[in-house]
């Protein structure tokens, strides 16, 4: 649902699984969706999002829409049945994720947000590392995630109808990271540059913890920046290699002393794990992800709203 570029990607992936075919493609344009059905292999097309989610022989829809749209057509699919898959962010505020899992929960419907990060073989074996006590108790993270963007007013990231700004869009990795290392932050420090376009172009920001560990957060469409993170424990350090959010290289130091290079090679463009971990799920009849609970897609956008709070990013009714 929605045939972006991300749709592209994750449909290309799609085709690496042996669990799972690409039953149908919509768009509200339907010229797009027969192009993109017939590049991808889709079994139907569509060219409206409600026939997609009458479909009966659809099992579930992957939500692939901009970020302030996903809330409803999330909304749609879960009415008609169908389990979902939202890309990231799963919604605009913790309201929306909230109206999300609640009707998720009322139709007994699987749900779970689009945040390929967590399926990634070498997050996976970051988690394994620090549950090892690998470098110790950790003591503060560093994440960056920066592009340049073309400057374009009217395109996505900078268009705030179409929830633009760098928090959103590419912010939510390091914040993500720092969750799943940290946990919830006691104390958050944030500030951002906005564009004309009233949204934010850099952002930076420091979490603290009630066991004094620290976060230090970029996020950024002014420049292209090294999209590294660094987990730093008491005993030595964990290197993400760039792009952290999809690593395919771990870097172990101890001691000052580089120790081990990891190489943790992902499948396909990386989607195909969050693509089988959906799977899983739905052959054993969960209507959640352990490893992305509900939980932590709502303490996500609950950090995500105290820093757009912070730096006076409001998107109001869109």
């Amino acid at each position: 649902m929605g045939l972006g570029k991300i749709a592209r990607t994750f449909a290309a992936d799609l085709q690496l699984s042996d669990d799972a075919v690409l039953y149908g493609a919509a768009s509200r344009d339907l010229t797009k969706a027969k192009a993109f059905s017939k590049h991808h292999q889709s079994i139907k097309y569509y060219g409206s999002y409600k026939e997609l989610a009458m479909d009966p022989d659809i099992d579930v829809i992957y939500v692939a829409t901009p970020h302030p749209f996903h809330v409803e057509n999330t909304l749609l699919c879960l009415e008609h049945g169908k389990a979902v898959l939202c890309e990231k962010p799963m919604g605009m505020d913790a309201r929306e994720v909230k109206m999300m899992i609640d009707k998720a929960k009322s139709k007994q419907l699987f749900l779970m947000e689009g945040m390929w990060t967590r399926f990634i073989p070498a997050t996976e074996k970051l988690l394994e590392l620090i549950d090892e006590d690998a470098i110790g108790e950790v003591l503060f993270i560093r994440a960056d995630f920066g592009f340049k963007g073309d400057g374009n007013p009217a395109s996505r990231i900078y268009n705030k109808q179409l929830g633009g700004g760098s928090l959103l869009d590419i912010g939510i990795y390091p914040i993500y990271l720092s969750l799943l290392t940290l946990g919830i932050p006691k104390e958050i420090n944030a500030m951002a540059r906005m564009t004309e376009t009233g949204v934010d172009s850099y952002c930076a920001m420091l979490f603290g913890y009630e066991n004094s560990a620290r976060a230090i957060l970029e996020s950024t469409v002014e420049a292209d920046t090294p999209i590294e993170a660094y987990i730093y424990g008491k005993m030595g350090h964990i290197q993400l290699h760039s792009r952290f959010h999809h690593s395919q290289k771990i870097s172990l130091f101890k001691d000052g002393q580089h120790t081990e290079v990891i190489k943790i090679p992902y499948t396909g463009n990386g989607y195909v794990h969050e693509i089988e971990e959906v799977n899983r799920c739905l052959y054993n009849g969960y209507t959640e992800s352990k490893k992305l609970p509900h939980a932590i897609s709502l303490e996500l956008i609950k950090l995500m709203d105290r820093v757009k709070e912070q730096i006076g990013l409001f998107y109001g009714n869109l």
